[in-house]
């Protein structure tokens, strides 16, 4: 058993998470997580409203009485997001840890604190890291840029910004990008963490809600098989090699070209409904982590989470003989 502040503070079988991910971070997956020993995440910007988001919550309580969390990725919108809408609905679904993203979570925290929530925050520096645990955030869930999504623009790997972010702030440290078996999660405690988010692993399982032509491609793809968009106009992410992100980092290329430039090529929609939804492997873009490489099999949630655990006390007992 590997008991850390991440399983006694929440009360999860295991140090594993599942952060929120957009077009995939269900209740179904969730409650899948849950039930597994593992602690997931809602993601909350999928629902139109906050009262939708609330609907799920309860759903989600109908399918586990173990413990999970929604996620609030904090970014501008052209269009409103309901922001404080979805913060009183986590409140009102009675659930005790939320997963912040983007920026600090600052006009947010006195309500939630007030409420009995933790927050876990994202962050993919260390400084960004201090900065938010003095603002009062709980936890900190550090990204190496191995991660799938945004790795921030400074291209630290996890193995030495795990034990940075450690060393400088003074709150439970999640390890994030790259994760994906025991192997990773045994490295990632010995530096530090107190529990590991794999994001790219729960996504090829049976229980995620996308098209089985994604989870096939995930488990055939090597770590050599993403691709980094967005990184002249500084807000690069770590998606697919596929038809579309080679064009979209061919015309990034040129640094002159603008957003407007990509914007058709990297429209979420096209993403979410091509790819995710309906398995055109080329129809969009989507993410996936450097962890793929890891990832041999579709498999339940169940089965992922029990797998990794067993190889966990396996690299465990050999360390404890060497």
């Amino acid at each position: 058993m590997f008991k850390t502040e991440i399983t006694r503070m929440f009360g999860v079988e295991t140090p594993i998470v599942m952060g929120g991910m957009t077009g995939v971070g269900y209740g179904d997956l969730v409650a899948a997580v849950a039930n597994a020993g593992a602690l997931g995440f809602i993601t909350a910007h999928m629902y139109p409203t906050g009262d939708a988001l609330l609907e799920e919550i309860r759903r989600v309580r109908t399918l586990t009485d173990k413990p999970f969390g929604v996620n609030l990725t904090l970014m501008p919108s052209i269009t409103p997001i309901p922001y404080d809408d979805y913060r009183e609905a986590i409140i009102a679904g009675g659930v005790t840890v939320v997963e912040t993203a983007g920026r600090a979570p600052t006009d947010h925290l006195p309500r939630l604190k007030e409420a009995g929530v933790r927050v876990i925050h994202k962050c993919t520096s260390v400084r960004h890291a201090v900065s938010a645990v003095a603002k009062g955030v709980d936890i900190i869930s550090i990204d190496g840029f191995e991660c799938a999504g945004h790795p921030g623009e400074e291209d630290v790997g996890l193995v030495v910004l795990l034990p940075a972010t450690v060393d400088a702030v003074n709150v439970p440290v999640i390890a994030s990008g790259g994760m994906a078996d025991g192997r990773g999660l045994v490295a990632a405690l010995a530096l530090g963490a107190a529990g590991v988010n794999m994001g790219t692993r729960f996504c090829a399982t049976h229980e995620a809600m996308i098209h089985p032509n994604v989870k096939a491609r995930i488990v055939e793809n090597t770590e050599r098989d993403t691709l980094l968009v967005g990184r002249t106009l500084g807000n690069t992410a770590r998606v697919a090699r596929n038809a579309v992100s080679e064009e979209v980092v061919r015309i990034q290329q040129d640094r002159a070209k603008t957003f407007e430039d990509v914007r058709e090529l990297m429209a979420g929609a096209r993403g979410r409904d091509n790819v995710l939804r309906d398995g055109d492997l080329d129809g969009g873009i989507w993410t996936s982590g450097q962890s793929q490489a890891l990832i041999h099999e579709v498999a339940s949630c169940a089965d992922v989470v029990k797998s990794i655990m067993a190889q966990a006390e396996t690299v465990r007992a050999r360390l404890g003989v060497l």
